[in-house]
């Protein structure tokens, strides 16, 4: 019986008999060829990524810290909290600003008391910077041979931080 392309496995991608295979990313300089490669613009992407997270540092540094542990992105004219407004809790984001505010001076324990998630996150973005600009410069992105698979546990990680903190601050009641 011949083999029709609708019998053909759709995820198995179908050899040329005329390629060469791939080179293993195992060698023994696997440290320079590890890692997802890059094409220019994605070099120039990470550099733009790498400044606008420098920019959102050095706003952050230009805003006071609310004493309150909240409501510092009040200072950009955005407007409070709706959830705080109309039912007294906090959302999950409360204290995000006022916790890179902290973080960008140094105060890292009152950037935790104002939003863990948010503490956590400006971890991940001041490191990112760095790691933006050697993945740049090497072509491959350091460490991550799955973008995809990253940029998902990263979020999860972060949306999981998020959502513990928020059930603590639903039973065990915040000030303000």
């Amino acid at each position: 019986m011949q083999s029709t392309e609708r019998d053909k496995p759709l995820l198995r991608p179908q050899s040329d008999p005329g390629m060469t295979p791939a080179p293993s990313l195992k060698s023994k300089n696997s440290q320079f060829v590890e890692g997802y490669p890059l094409v220019r613009a994605s070099r120039v992407l990470l550099l733009a990524w790498s400044l606008f997270l420098i920019a959102g540092f050095g706003l952050a540094f230009w805003l006071d810290p609310d004493p309150r542990g909240y409501g510092t992105h009040t200072r950009l004219g955005l407007p409070p909290c709706s959830l705080r407004i109309l039912f007294g809790i906090p959302c999950p984001s409360c204290g995000g600003t006022t916790a890179f505010a902290h973080f960008v001076r140094g105060q890292w324990i009152a950037a935790v008391e104002a939003n863990v998630a948010a503490f956590v996150l400006a971890v991940t973005c001041a490191t990112m910077i760095p790691w933006c600009w050697y993945s740049a410069w090497r072509g491959r992105l350091w460490k991550v041979t799955d973008p995809s698979m990253a940029l998902l546990s990263l979020l999860l990680v972060l949306a999981g931080v998020s959502a513990v903190q928020w059930l603590v601050w639903l039973i065990v009641p915040v000030a303000g």
